[in-house]
């Protein structure tokens, strides 16, 4: 019963604050009241999540009390635990910080309700235990991602939009493909019943397309190379706390299926790694980081630089030993938490300078000490600086690269981490240096409730840096239960399997 309570109880927090979101459409206080409470919730229902799994390890539960592989399976282990946990403390900032916003066009459109909708199919994807859910639970938040891209930017950005849904409808396609060819093959959809099945080496032959439909899809989703346009296109067009939700938790699902995927059914590990994978991986960072250097725009910038930051993740999976596998985990909480705060930055410099546009701001480190604080935590940790998080991150993960020999993709990613200080300079030196334009229409006032879900941030992204080991030892014990597919399905079939 304890599983059951804790497995579901993220997507009740979830769903539950829709609901009531819904029901108070047009009364904004009550809106924002049930978005930051409901995110509350959902961060406190991880919270308990895991600490159980890190005490009694896999989590899972049965739906309707089918027995497993034949019904709806919900398992969590410590990777997938991280993964809600993150995702809950990225939801209670962005909400705080969207109530403190007082945009009534965005409230008035369903903001909150959609909200909780794209952070229960988060949730979803991250502790459904089959193929198919996982398809149905990126078909939620497409959706409602949509949504709240199209509400919060406005006309204007609608074509941008359609490519964001256009590409990623094309994800699913592929998505839906692999998972008809690979039930055709194996008979089940069960991630721990086909772990098993796929063991069988005339079933692993067969089902070897399905492998490359899958790294197709959630490539996409994920913003890999070659197809990772739609995210600077669609990402800065939205509101400020929709595109920073976005920027934290979205592709980093794309991140976490192909973790899983190709941990559990297809495993690098078992191959020495993917050579092909370390070459789009190297790719990706390349790409990201040079399109983020040209750019004059902070969350375009910023946009590209999700791009790049993929690429490093991506390069843990790809080389698929325990150390750069949990250095991949590593990486993929700390940018969660970087990525949105920047976003979350990004939304109160165009407030303080009126504008995102480098070239019409200046000046903001005189005028706003504060601010240009809270933009150098997290611009630091995403280059890699020390004492940070992304310090830590970067670190492993070259180690894991040497380790493996794999030389030229850490020349590129050092390459990468320095090109990426240059961008975040570039935006420090034109927008909190110099003079301030004459044209400019700065806000007065930072709302504070804005101004606090960041420095919120801010002071995690410290404590993460400070406190290294620690999380550091739970990435190494969730890389050591993906490096054991066994346990896995142990967990979920039990004496069957």
């Amino acid at each position: 019963m304890t599983n059951d309570l804790l497995l579901v109880a993220p997507l009740l927090a979830a769903l539950g604050s829709a609901i009531a979101g819904a029901l108070a459409a047009g009364r904004a206080t009550a809106q924002r009241v049930i978005g930051v409470a409901g995110a509350g919730a959902l961060l406190t229902s991880a919270v308990a999540l895991v600490v159980h799994v890190h005490a009694t390890g896999i989590a899972t539960t049965q739906l309707g009390n089918w027995p497993a592989p034949f019904g709806i399976t919900l398992v969590a282990d410590l990777f997938s635990a991280l993964m809600v946990l993150v995702t809950g403390v990225v939801a209670l900032c962005v909400a705080v910080y969207a109530a403190s916003e007082n945009d009534a066009r965005a409230l008035g459109a369903g903001f909150f309700p959609f909200f909780h909708v794209l952070l229960m199919g988060v949730c979803g994807a991250f502790l459904t235990g089959d193929l198919f859910n996982l398809y149905v639970w990126f078909e939620v938040m497409l959706l409602a991602s949509f949504v709240l891209l199209t509400a919060t930017a406005g006309p204007s950005a609608l074509r941008s939009g359609l490519a964001y849904v256009s590409l990623n409808l094309l994800a699913s396609a592929f998505f839906l493909v692999g998972v008809a060819v690979l039930y055709g093959v194996a008979g089940t959809l069960n991630l721990a019943d086909l772990a098993v099945k796929l063991g069988q080496p005339e079933a692993r032959e067969a089902a070897r397309p399905v492998a490359a439909l899958l790294l197709v899809a959630f490539g996409i989703k994920a913003g890999l190379f070659p197809v990772f346009f739609w995210l600077p296109a669609s990402y800065p067009t939205a509101g400020v706390a929709v595109s920073a939700l976005f920027a934290g938790l979205l592709t980093k699902v794309g991140v976490y299926a192909l973790i899983r995927v190709f941990t559990l059914l297809f495993p690098l590990q078992d191959a020495g790694g993917s050579v092909a994978l370390v070459a789009v991986a190297s790719a990706t960072m390349i790409c990201g980081v040079l399109a983020a250097a040209s750019q004059a725009h902070v969350r375009r910038i910023l946009s590209f630089h999700i791009v790049s930051q993929i690429g490093y993740m991506v390069l843990g999976l790809a080389l698929a030993t325990p150390l750069a596998l949990a250095s991949a985990i590593f990486y993929v909480l700390h940018h969660i938490v970087t990525k949105t705060n920047l976003f979350l930055v990004g939304g109160l410099i165009r407030r303080a300078g009126g504008s995102e546009a480098l070239g019409e701001l200046g000046a903001l480190a005189v005028r706003r000490t504060g601010l240009a604080v809270l933009f150098a935590v997290p611009a630091l940790s995403l280059a890699g600086v020390p004492p940070l998080s992304g310090f830590f991150a970067k670190l492993q993960l070259l180690r894991a690269g040497l380790d493996a020999e794999a030389f030229v993709a850490v020349f590129i990613a050092v390459a990468v981490g320095l090109l990426t200080l240059f961008s975040m300079a570039k935006i420090w030196i034109e927008a909190f240096w110099g003079e301030a334009p004459e044209n400019a229409a700065p806000d007065p006032t930072l709302p504070r409730g804005a101004v606090f879900a960041s420095a919120g941030l801010a002071l995690l992204t410290v404590a993460l840096g400070l406190g290294a080991e620690g999380l550091w030892q739970l990435a190494n014990e969730a890389a050591a239960t993906l490096l054991e597919p066994e346990r896995y399905v142990r967990a979920v079939l039990g004496a069957r399997s």
